[in-house]
């Protein structure tokens, strides 16, 4: 973010008809750096008005934070959660005599049992949360700048775009091992799908944003 004193300068530049090169000059060879000088002009707008016209500015909110924040661990609990059934529904669906009975939370019906108690609770907030933010930022289109959103979009990007890597090298590696069983394969298509749908709605959201300058 611009410094103060050199985003006031610059208005009061423009205010004056001063041309946006003459004004990066005159603060470069002042001393100041060059990037600090192109924050403070992209401030404001390349409009022709008597005035300089501010751009809309992302902004830091508590509030927006917090329910951020939550939005998206319940989406992790619901993901995991999800996951956590379609293994267990695909483990009691498809025999493996080299399991010998080994699951990820003991019995395959305690794992669905943790699982979809961990879907009732959190899916339907979850959900409600999700229509509540989007419901908001459709009235406030303000909203759409804030910078906590777009930090948790980008982290979720990194951490869906992982686990879609790791997935498909488990496949690969797997598969040249020749230890590829129909359980893995479908395992990896669950990993794949959940992962998948959450990086395509988060990369379209972080598209949509970035045409929109935001």
């Amino acid at each position: 973010m611009a410094n103060t004193t050199l985003t006031q300068f610059v208005k009061e530049s423009l205010d004056k008809g001063q041309s946006r090169p003459l004004i990066r000059s005159a603060l470069v060879d002042a001393g100041w750096r060059a990037s600090e000088v192109d924050d403070a002009l992209n401030a404001f707008a390349e409009v022709v008005f008597p005035v300089a016209v501010p751009r809309p500015q992302a902004y830091l909110s508590a509030r927006e934070a917090f329910f951020y924040l939550l939005f998206f661990i319940l989406l992790s609990i619901v993901a995991f959660n999800l996951g956590s059934l379609l293994f267990a529904l695909i483990d009691r669906a498809v025999q493996d005599p080299l399991a010998n009975g080994n699951y990820y939370f003991g019995s395959v019906e305690s794992q669905i049992n943790g699982a979809v108690a961990g879907l009732v609770v959190a899916a339907p907030i979850f959900f409600w949360l999700a229509r509540i933010l989007l419901k908001t930022r459709r009235i406030n289109p303000a909203l759409q700048r804030s910078r906590i959103r777009k930090w948790l979009i980008y982290v979720s990007l990194v951490i869906a775009g992982c686990v879609l890597v790791g997935d498909a090298i488990s496949l690969v590696y797997s598969f040249l091992s020749g230890e590829l069983s129909t359980r893995f394969v479908l395992k990896s298509v669950v990993v794949a799908a959940i992962s998948g749908a959450i990086f395509g709605y988060f990369i379209t959201n972080a598209e949509r944003d970035e045409a929109h300058g935001i």
